[in-house]
């Protein structure tokens, strides 16, 4: 399924979900960014997803990150909560989500690098490289939250 980011576009449609879903800054010993190239919208991006029925948003990020990525992580925290009602999604199915999204800091703690139907790529990036890659700028938003360890509050936005 494609999907068509709109990021305070004022000719974006209107939202019909909301779909609660996590992100997850991991990041390995060495500082490195776990990033996945995403098929449906050609972009770079944290790995994460959809919350389901019956698990906790912890076991989502867990969950999430090893589907995408083929790497195991335990959750460290709260980065953010990032419910921009100027992001939409707009599937090729007619769904057009506001963006809900909880940004999780997470460790590796095994598995190995491996791609899935929603990764093309998946690789460790340096922080020093993030600006060659093409990363929405919700998603950018997120990462430099991330990557700032002077942040003492989660975002709320």
């Amino acid at each position: 399924m494609s999907r068509t980011d709109y990021y305070r576009d004022p000719d974006a449609p209107r939202a019909n979900s909301v779909v609660p879903s996590v992100t997850a800054v991991v990041q390995d010993d060495e500082g490195r960014l776990l990033l996945i190239h995403k098929t449906d919208n050609d972009r770079w991006a944290l790995p994460g997803g959809g919350h389901d029925i019956g698990e906790s948003i912890a076991q989502t990020v867990i969950r999430e990150v090893e589907e995408e990525t083929g790497i195991r992580v335990t959750v460290e925290g709260v980065i953010g909560l990032y419910t921009d009602p100027q992001h939409v999604m707009a599937y090729d199915d007619g769904e057009v989500r506001q963006q809900f999204s909880i940004c999780f800091r997470a460790r590796p703690v095994g598995g190995s690098v491996r791609t899935s139907s929603e990764s093309k790529e998946v690789r460790w990036v340096e922080p020093a490289d993030l600006g060659k890659l093409d990363i929405h700028p919700s998603m950018r938003l997120r990462i430099t939250h991330g990557l700032d360890e002077a942040r003492t509050e989660p975002y709320i936005g």
